[in-house]
């Protein structure tokens, strides 16, 4: 069980580290956004890449930080059941859903959008709007964005199966939504 712990270790600094960087792309996003708002009411100059890079900036943030949010347990999950179980149902809930539902699909979506991007890669694919940007790398963070989901779906069964096992505990407090 160690190894497999070391191995979700390693899994949570890479998801911690694309956290990090998806924060970091939000304030990105935002001058960026707010420059090209300048730029367009102050020199009545605007440009489709200034537009395309923020959508671009936006899909590395949702895509490379969804594994951060699955790891500090902050994702959308249905909560009619969840809040009003046991620790120990929450953990057999987590490792049904990780087994059943989140592994398989995020292989499979990484597994689809494989070759989308290669596809894109090859052909040296290009935005149709003027002064639009190179595809590729967008659909890129798609494959990259679900591998790393997957792999952060593991770490969180390795840490679930370590817990129902006894190995480790776990914090399993989960707070509803304001809504």
């Amino acid at each position: 069980m160690s190894v497999f712990l070391a191995a979700s270790r390693l899994i949570d600094r890479v998801s911690r580290v694309m956290g990090k960087i998806s924060e970091y792309m939000v304030l990105l996003c935002c001058l960026i956004s707010a420059g090209n708002a300048i730029v367009r009411y102050a020199l009545n100059y605007s440009s489709n890449g200034w537009l395309e890079i923020q959508w671009y900036l936006f899909a590395f943030v949702v895509m490379l930080g969804a594994s951060h949010a699955l790891r500090n347990n902050e994702h959308v999950r249905v909560d009619l059941i969840y809040g009003s179980v046991s620790d120990k149902a929450k953990i057999w809930i987590d490792i049904v859903g990780l087994i059943l539902f989140l592994i398989p699909v995020c292989v499979f979506l990484t597994w689809v959008c494989w070759p989308f991007f290669a596809l894109s890669y090859q052909q040296g694919e290009i935005s149709g709007n003027a002064g639009g940007l190179i595809r590729w790398p967008v659909k890129l963070v798609l494959v990259a964005g679900f591998a790393l989901l997957s792999l952060q779906g593991v770490s969180e069964l390795i840490k679930r199966i370590a817990a129902i096992t006894g190995h480790i505990s776990i914090d399993m407090t989960y707070e509803k939504p304001l809504q």
